[in-house]
C-alpha cells in the first residue's frame, strides 16, 4: 500500500536538480574562489526551491498544531482527568524522546509494522505537527487553568454575557499570554523541518548539502544556510521576545 501526497515533491525534486546542475555548469570553472554571497546569488534558484518545500512543510505544522493545539488545551482544560491529563502524560512522554529518532521511527518501524509506504514529505508534517500539538496544548492548557476566576466574576456582575466576557474579558487576556510563546513555538518547528531531509525531502538543507557535493564548500555553504535563517528567524524571535516583555503577565491566583 502506498499514501502519498500528490506529485509536488517529485517535481520539486526534479526542479531542484535541473537547477542544480545548470548552475554547477555555469560556475564550475569559478568554485575555487566562491564566496558565501557567490554561493547565495549562483544557486538562488535550487536555494529558492528549497526554501518554499521548507516552508510549504512548515505552513502544515503550523496550522495543524495551532488548530489542534489550541483545541486540545481549551478541552483539556475544561476535562481535566479524562483529556487533560492524558494529554499532559503523552506531552511529557515525546519531551524524552528526539525529533529525529520520533521522525525516524515513524518512517521506518511504523510503516514496516503497517505494511505501508508514505511519502516522506507527509512524515515528516505528521511528525513534527504532532509535537506541536501537543507543544501548543500545554501553552493554551496553562494559560486557561490559570486564569483568574474574578476577572469573569466581575463581567458578571456588571450584566456581561458569556460570549461577551469571552470575546471583551478571556480572549485578549489569553492572547496576550500565549502569543509571543506560541511564535517561539512555531520558529522551533520551522528550524526543525531540517530534520525531514534525512528522510529524502528536498528542504532547505538537502539542497544545501546537493550544493555543497556539487562545489564542496561547505563552510561557505553552510554559512549561507545559516545566514538564510538568521534572516528568517531572528527578526521572529525578537519580535516574539518583545510582545513578551511588553504584553505577558502573570495572571496566576497561586
Amino acid at each position: 500500500m502506498y499514501v502519498s501526497g500528490g506529485n509536488d515533491e517529485h517535481i520539486i525534486g526534479r526542479r531542484i536538480g535541473g537547477a542544480l546542475r545548470d548552475d554547477c555548469r555555469k560556475t564550475q570553472s569559478n568554485a575555487g574562489i566562491m564566496s558565501v554571497f557567490d554561493i547565495l546569488i549562483t544557486y538562488q534558484s535550487a536555494f529558492a526551491n528549497g526554501l518554499l518545500t521548507t516552508f510549504q512543510l512548515a505552513l502544515m505544522i503550523w496550522l495543524i498544531g495551532l488548530t489542534g493545539g489550541s483545541l486540545l488545551g481549551s478541552i483539556g482544560a475544561r476535562w481535566k482527568i479524562f483529556v487533560g491529563i492524558p494529554s499532559r502524560v503523552i506531552s511529557f512522554t515525546l519531551s524524552g524522546v528526539p525529533i529525529l529518532v520520533f521522525l525516524f521511527w515513524l518512517h521506518y518501524p511504523l510503516q514496516q509494522l503497517l505494511g505501508v509506504v508514505i511519502d516522506p514529505f507527509i512524515t515528516a508534517a505528521l511528525t513534527l505537527s504532532i509535537i506541536n500539538v501537543f507543544a501548543v496544548a500545554d501553552v493554551i492548557r496553562g494559560v486557561l487553568l490559570d486564569f483568574p476566576s474574578q476577572y469573569i466574576i466581575a463581567g458578571k456582575v456588571c450584566g456581561m454575557t458569556s460570549s461577551q466576557i469571552l470575546v471583551h474579558i478571556q480572549l485578549p487576556i489569553v492572547l496576550r499570554q500565549t502569543v509571543p510563546v506560541l511564535l517561539m513555538i512555531q520558529v522551533n518547528m520551522l528550524q526543525a523541518t531540517l530534520f525531514a531531509s534525512l528522510i529524502s525531502v528536498n528542504e532547505i538543507f538537502r539542497v544545501a548539502q546537493q550544493i555543497n557535493s556539487h562545489i564542496y564548500k561547505p563552510v561557505e555553504v553552510y554559512t549561507a544556510l545559516g545566514l538564510l535563517f538568521l534572516a528568517i528567524c531572528l527578526p521572529l524571535n525578537g519580535l516574539a521576545l518583545w510582545l513578551k516583555a511588553k504584553f505577558t503577565r502573570d495572571f496566576s491566583e497561586r
